[in-house]
């Protein structure tokens, strides 16, 4: 069924971030893999090109153009190149930690931040996850208490993509820490803070060329002028109401995904032959093509409904639930079917359908595991937990 998500606009910037890609990210990408991390460049080259910052207005360096089909096209050219791993942190940059700059930052802070933001000097970061507690965030034990025009902030984040990278990490605190909900705050820490470090950039199963960090913070002195909102407390609200555009994007980035490993496992089945005919001619391997065929097509035109939703200022939780949760499953299932018709060779890592299976296994924990998100979705349904 043909797409109807997107308008020529799209489709031109569709080809230009794709040369992009493949001229900027591609050839490094395996480099880029054994070494853990992108190169700070790659971000300065992305902002000169216009490719972050494409709502931020035109005042403050940006595209001025407020429209998440963008961010959704470079999510699939990155998805499409096989070199995904290495844009990951463009695409957090533009499409889950922005959001919070525009939504909460004074004038005096998007003056300061903005421009660097959109030009890749100021690469961004988003720090909640802390050791021990996965998606409890309302548990968190970094604390921010009040000392003059300061906050001194104590405490360790985790799995924090950007980690070692960024410049201006977003980190949730507890600055009530005798509340839970109501006692946290997002504070912008800048690099080059004393009294915050970066630990170890994480050796993960897959998504090598993205840098993941341990944070930690000993009595580090963040300005009273970097709380993001009006006023303390504001924290959870702000992740809340952010965290659906988080969970489409991871949506958008794994149906891409499912969606080129489809494609590259349809190429080689045409050609390896087992028995003396190709293996895709099998009954079995038709069958289970058709079938991952039709999951695809379904969850593309569901995850484009919801990049129409969120545009308008209409997409729910519990709808960007049901894209993650969906999406991110189905990635898992069909980078799996696509290796086992690979045979052997699936298992062989210089096969791109071996790296997309290792970079897949994270998408249906970060953002919210799948179980959160069926618990998002059974208390829409009416179904509280009770005690």
């Amino acid at each position: 069924m043909r797409r109807t998500l997107y308008e020529s606009d799209h489709e031109d910037f569709r080809q230009a971030y794709r040369a992009f890609v493949e001229k900027e990210i591609v050839p490094h990408e395996p480099q880029w893999e054994r070494d853990g991390i992108v190169p700070r460049s790659l971000f300065t080259t992305a902002g000169a090109s216009g490719f972050l910052g494409m709502e931020v207005p035109e005042t403050y360096g940006g595209g001025g153009v407020d429209d998440f089909r963008f961010n959704a096209v470079a999510a699939e050219e990155l998805m499409r190149s096989g070199a995904a791993a290495a844009g990951l942190g463009i695409s957090l940059h533009n499409d889950i930690v922005l959001p919070y700059f525009l939504a909460y930052c004074t004038e005096e802070q998007k003056q300061r931040w903005l421009p660097g933001i959109c030009s890749g000097e100021q690469i961004l970061a988003i720090a909640m996850t802390e050791p021990g507690i996965g998606s409890d965030l309302a548990s968190m034990s970094t604390t921010a208490v009040r000392d003059g025009d300061h906050y001194v902030v104590n405490g360790a984040k985790t799995f924090i993509t950007n980690g070692i990278n960024g410049d201006l990490v977003v980190v949730a605190v507890k600055t009530d820490p005798a509340q839970k909900h109501r006692g946290m705050s997002l504070l912008v820490v800048e690099r080059g803070t004393e009294g915050f470090t970066r630990g170890r950039n994480l050796d993960k199963l897959g998504q090598h060329a993205q840098d993941t960090a341990e944070l930690s913070f000993s009595d580090a002195r963040v300005p009273v002028a970097n709380l993001l909102g009006p006023e303390e407390g504001q924290g959870f609200a702000q992740l809340v109401a952010n965290l659906p555009r988080e969970r489409l994007s991871i949506a958008v980035a794994a149906v891409a995904a499912a969606r080129a490993a489809l494609d590259g496992t349809l190429g080689y089945v045409k050609e390896r032959k087992a028995f003396g005919q190709p293996v895709g001619s099998f009954q079995n391997s038709r069958f289970a093509l058709a079938e991952m065929d039709t999951e695809i097509d379904i969850a593309e035109h569901y995850v484009d409904d919801c990049v129409r939703a969120l545009d308008a200022g209409e997409l729910t939780a519990v709808d960007a639930s049901k894209a993650k949760y969906w999406c991110t499953e189905l990635q898992g299932r069909v980078v799996d079917r696509c290796l086992q018709l690979h045979g052997g060779y699936g298992y062989m890592s210089e096969y791109p359908i071996a790296k997309a299976y290792a970079d897949a296994r994270i998408t249906r924990i970060y953002g919210g595991t799948t179980e959160i998100m069926k618990e998002v979705i059974g208390r829409g349904l009416g179904l509280g937990e009770t005690r």
